[in-house]
């Protein structure tokens, strides 16, 4: 790897990081990346999950005054992740490459609409109370499971579930997805650590990026809007959708 792609990949875990603690999604920018570089999508799944540890951990912190009261519903919710992405991570690693690569382009295609119309989805919802627990924690099993698998947009996923549920303002809300993204995301690379195939270096890389980025997001997230990332990572992940799609049926 050259110092070029060395710094292309720091720079993309940074955008990760950033974004992820932000809005989510910023694995449509490490990921594609890390495919330009050559690196098989699978693996290349796998050390953009790997990588993106730190910085979930480092955004979550980031965000810790927002958590308040909210200890009884992180363990209920965290249970319900934690399930979904052991179960996501082994269908990764159990599953045919050539399905990961079909699958793939559909998945970042509906991540990146799901960031252009998270916005409108939000305010079309209308918080109910959160007690309804059956309802939430199956949806919160269902991320769970996709963010194991692939965690694109899991972010975007769980804002908008929790914000079908929960009367709490959006800060509580944003801190309550960073802490389920992180253990989806610490639950699944240690899966992949333990039975699939790391690709150290851009890992160690990604990892460097995010937990700058992480913390770069945290201290802007409640001071900009997210509307210019919106829009990049709306772009990027319809071209890297069509990108990935030619290279699984060319």
């Amino acid at each position: 790897m050259s110092v070029l792609q060395m710094l292309a990949v720091v720079l993309a875990g940074f955008g990760a990081g950033l974004i992820n603690t932000v809005v989510g999604s910023g694995s449509l920018i490490t990921y594609p990346v890390m495919v330009m570089l050559g690196v098989p999508p699978v693996q290349a799944n796998i050390a953009n999950t790997v990588g993106l540890v730190p910085g979930s951990i480092a955004g979550s912190w980031g965000y810790r005054h927002e958590l308040g009261e909210t200890r009884s519903l992180l363990v209920r919710l965290g249970a319900a992740s934690v399930v979904g992405a052991v179960i996501g991570a082994f269908l990764l690693t159990r599953l045919p490459s050539v399905t990961f690569q079909m699958v793939v382009p559909v998945l970042i295609l509906f991540a990146a609409l799901l960031v252009a119309f998270q916005p409108r989805i939000a305010r079309a919802m209308k918080p109910v109370d959160g007690t309804r627990w059956g309802p939430l924690l199956i949806v919160v099993f269902l991320a769970g499971i996709y963010g194991g698998y692939f965690s694109a947009a899991q972010g975007v996923i769980l804002l908008g579930v929790l914000g079908l549920f929960l009367s709490a303002g959006i800060q509580t809300q944003n801190a309550v997805k960073n802490v389920l993204q992180t253990l989806v995301n610490v639950v699944a690379a240690l899966f992949f650590v333990l039975t699939g195939d790391v690709r150290w270096e851009y890992a160690a890389l990604v990892a460097v990026g995010s937990i700058i980025g992480a913390l770069v997001g945290a201290f802007v997230g409640r001071r900009i809007p997210a509307q210019a990332f919106r829009v990049f990572i709306v772009v990027f992940g319809v071209a890297m959708a069509i990108y990935m799609g030619w290279r699984a049926f060319a």
